[in-house]
């Protein structure tokens, strides 16, 4: 949805999106393309965005817009390149952990193309003045693969002729995937050789258009529902596209690991209860698994080994940090050793009195995780679901529950 909003604005013409949500991030990004000049028009089940070309290229030296991102990182990531397009200062600000979370790539990168950048020491606030012209440049793609995402689409509407962005050590692949994918729905070109090279073509000339496009169902969210039919009973599962290349699609791979019983039926996936064993997954690539991934281990009988820790330090925690010390307060053993995890499942949950550190993804593990726990689990700061899933204690209370002590739990 926010790469459908950042499409939309770079697009001239009105584009119609459907099947889009109310999560804190979506809202983010329909206020900073609203603050970029895009109109919007929003209705219970379409949402109409329109931009103009000239939006981009009016004469407004003195002018200073502020957009706030929430606590988005990739709103902030992946639009901060765009806003290099605009010839009058752009700030941007944020909330929470955004605050804290290193913009460096910016301050390096930036001034590479022509825009004007300070920031707060690598930190937000940052002010921006363009306008960005595309160039080869070669980026370092190992913290997080948003800022390519950025670069992407500023480049997709900029380019007067190809130009190339060269990555090293390029992080969470799929994400990119999805990126090339929505541009591509846009009418914009872009090649990838080996995700080490990525060639961005001129776009054709068009009139303005009428773009419809359908938000697809989101398997970072999935996978949570899918891990608590899984621990609590049974869930069937509509609307997540099997063929999409979300990389947290791979969440199926560790229910087949580890012995859940799936099936899967006119693009319906059941998943039941069963007899779970430890399973090893590389989450490199798709880091947000982690949370689901590591209530679904605490069940599996045996030590689960995931690798990819690294990329847990700079998200809306330190995820690394906040799993291993809420799941020890569950009665669940989490070791650190370098880029690997390792949980010791199968013993007995038990519900305790968590701490979400204010991050969406940290609520919806522990929640997950209390739902087959011995006794009741209390979430402080548990409305942080908000960022990214607001109906997800509403959608869990739906599932079937087959709770350890054979009482169903209530969810408050």
């Amino acid at each position: 949805m926010q790469r459908a909003c950042a499409a939309a604005l770079i697009t001239s013409g009105t584009t119609v999106i459907d099947n889009f949500g109310n999560s804190n991030d979506e809202k983010a990004a329909l206020d900073i393309i609203s603050k970029l000049g895009a109109t919007i028009n929003k209705t219970s089940n379409k949402l109409a965005i329109t931009s103009h070309d000239f939006i981009f290229h009016s004469q407004f030296p003195e002018k200073n817009v502020i957009v706030n991102v929430g606590e988005s990182g990739l709103s902030m990531r992946m639009f901060a390149p765009i806003a290099g397009l605009f010839n009058y200062d752009i700030t941007f600000t944020g909330q929470g952990s955004i605050l804290k979370r290193p913009m460096n790539f910016f301050d390096e990168i930036l001034p590479l193309l022509d825009v004007e950048v300070n920031s707060n020491e690598g930190k937000l606030p940052v002010t921006l003045r363009g306008p960005l012209h595309p160039k080869n440049i070669t980026v370092d793609g190992s913290l997080s693969s948003q800022f390519l995402t950025g670069l992407l689409f500023a480049f997709a509407k900029a380019c007067t002729r190809p130009v190339s962005i060269t990555v090293k050590d390029l992080s969470s692949r799929p994400y990119i995937d999805l990126t090339i994918a929505v541009l591509k729905t846009f009418g914009f070109r872009i090649e990838n050789q080996n995700y080490e090279v990525f060639t961005i073509f001129p776009r054709e000339p068009l009139q303005a258009h009428s773009i419809k496009y359908t938000v697809e169902g989101d398997w970072s969210n999935a996978a949570f529902l899918l891990v608590a039919g899984v621990i609590a009973g049974q869930i069937t599962l509509t609307g997540a596209d099997l063929d999409s290349c979300q990389g947290d699609k791979n969440i199926m791979e560790a229910l087949y690991d580890c012995g859940a019983e799936v099936s899967i039926h006119n693009k319906e996936i059941t998943v039941k209860k069963n007899q779970l064993k430890a399973f090893e997954f590389d989450a490199t690539h798709c880091p947000d698994l982690f949370p689901p991934l590591v209530a679904l281990a605490s069940y599996c009988k045996g030590t689960t080994t995931i690798k990819g820790v690294n990329r847990l330090l700079f998200k809306e925690s330190n995820r690394a940090i906040a799993l291993r010390d809420e799941f020890k307060k569950m009665g669940v053993k989490i070791e650190l050793n370098g880029d690997l995890m390792t949980i010791k499942g199968g013993n007995e949950v038990k519900g305790a009195k968590v701490s979400s550190h204010n991050d969406h993804r940290i609520a919806m593990a522990t929640a997950v995780a209390a739902l087959g726990a011995k006794g009741n689990t209390i979430i402080q700061e548990a409305e942080a679901v908000k960022k990214s899933y607001p109906d997800f204690y509403k959608d869990l209370k739906s599932i079937k529950t087959n709770a350890a002590d054979n009482k169903k739990r209530d969810i408050v």
